[in-house]
């Protein structure tokens, strides 16, 4: 268990990036080893509030911490696949071996700017493993022209890192898991009751997988009280607690709104590990690290965040070093 390293994961819907670079500062000073940030327009929800540009956000991490920086992007509708290469190749000749991009189909929510309707999964399916050729094709330093889903004329990335960065794969489902173990560098997924990560795990090693880095954002919700933990789960996270297949097709923060006035406290769950008990945050990080994670990207889900950090950074982090 000693191995696994534990990251800060910066939400962007919930607070600004002048705030989140304060926070992921304080993580690595009380011993948090590496961050992960996404790249959204719009937030969850109105009670979010908030949804700065990931890539600005990461220069500045990158440049104040030493720690390792993961982005989760959906290259293909709002992005170019040619600009994300460009951007990420950027950041890892700055900053070697510390960028990494967790890619996706991605969202509704946030690909509904561009005005060009909503592709079927399979065929967002489809696009992604274009764009991640064509990505993969540019740090090579090769002159690119593709015409399928995605479109690329004579692109060629002239600033470019020695090391390409990871390419990991992101997946929910075990049936996505199985296919993103079939050309990612790695594995990244969010925490679920332990049989359905088994499964996820266990499929994406099926899949080719095997011998890869496996990540987990683990949501939780700590604070120092029970109801306050929960409450404060409930307020800033009750429209993420259902099925990706349901996420992904909501239109805006409204609907997102909507769908969370359906939902209950003790419904949050499945989702969700809420405790103020660190014992038990602990217990659960023990059990991923058994499934074999690399790296735990902890998200606290509620909006006290020095507390958390303070508590998790004081009693957490050191018994997970120790165990």
């Amino acid at each position: 268990m000693s191995r696994v390293q534990v990251g800060y994961h910066a939400s962007h819907e919930q607070f600004p990036p002048s705030a989140l670079l304060r926070m992921v500062r304080k993580a690595e000073g009380v011993g948090f080893r590496a961050a992960l940030n996404s790249d959204h327009f719009h937030p969850w929800t109105e009670a979010q509030g908030q949804s700065g540009f990931a890539w600005s956000f990461m220069g500045a991490a990158l440049a104040t911490t030493q720690l390792s920086l993961g982005v989760v992007n959906a290259p293909g509708q709002r992005y170019h696949p040619a600009i994300i290469a460009q951007a990420l190749g950027t950041l890892a000749e700055m900053f070697p071996g510390r960028v990494w991009a967790a890619l996706g189909s991605g969202q509704l929510l946030n690909e509904a700017i561009t005005g060009q309707g909503w592709p079927t999964k399979e065929q967002r399916n489809a696009r992604l493993r274009e764009c991640v050729d064509i990505l993969r094709a540019l740090f090579r330093g090769e002159t690119v022209t593709h015409r399928g889903l995605v479109t690329v004329e004579e692109a060629k990335l002239y600033t470019r890192p020695k090391e390409p960065p990871l390419l990991v794969g992101a997946a929910i489902t075990a049936k996505t898991a199985e296919w993103v173990g079939s050309w990612a560098d790695g594995l990244i997924t969010i925490s679920q009751p332990p049989e359905a990560l088994r499964q996820v795990v266990e499929a994406f090693r099926r899949g080719g997988g095997e011998g890869k880095p496996m990540f987990l954002k683990v949501q939780v919700s700590y604070a120092a009280d029970e109801a306050a933990a929960r409450s404060g789960a409930l307020e800033q996270w009750g429209s993420n607690i259902f099925p990706s297949s349901v996420l992904t097709d909501l239109r805006g923060p409204s609907q997102f709104a909507e769908a969370a006035n359906t939902v209950r406290a003790q419904d949050l769950d499945r989702a969700v590990r809420i405790s103020s008990s660190l014992q038990r945050h602990l217990d659960w990080l023990g059990e991923d690290a058994r499934l074999g994670f690399d790296r735990l990207y902890l998200h606290n889900v509620n909006r006290e965040q020095d507390a958390f950090i303070e508590a998790f950074g004081e009693k957490v982090l050191p018994a997970l070093s120790r165990a």
